[in-house]
């Protein structure tokens, strides 16, 4: 115990960045693990509850593929378009993007607008791919 205080006090920088790295990486199991679906989960929710696809890539990126009736939000004015969705409050929402960064961004600021079931999928658009599901080039609803 004595050469790990020794240890500690010779390096406590380092001590201290490990402490941060594990901190973070705890609040990203429990933030992410709580509201975040799988490609496979999200197809359940979408037939069975008929939850909502937010898709929030560019108005580009939305066009060369997208999830079946997705609506597109892009991020860049995200906050500004949620009096859009007040009409889905009561359904289950899966928000995603490419790979699952700034779908994350948006599940927040629907939580804070009072949304109460909203899912990021996991690994975005590209996971969704990978899954061999479909993409649907249709404009949105």
């Amino acid at each position: 115990m004595s050469q790990f205080i020794e240890f500690v006090g010779n390096h406590w920088l380092l001590f201290l960045a490990l402490i941060l790295i594990l901190g973070l990486l705890i609040r990203s199991f429990i933030v992410e693990g709580k509201g975040s679906v799988g490609p496979l989960q999200a197809t359940d929710l979408i037939n069975h509850r008929d939850a909502v696809v937010i898709d929030v890539r560019p108005a580009a990126d939305y066009a060369r593929g997208h999830i079946l009736n997705a609506i597109n939000l892009p991020m860049n004015g995200f906050a500004n378009q949620l009096g859009t969705l007040s009409k889905y409050k009561g359904r289950p929402i899966i928000v995603n993007c490419r790979s699952g960064a700034q779908s994350s961004l948006a599940c927040v600021q629907l939580r804070k607008a009072g949304f109460t079931e909203v899912y990021n999928l996991q690994g975005g658009i590209l996971a969704w791919e990978a899954s061999g599901l479909p993409l649907s080039h249709k404009k949105q609803r």
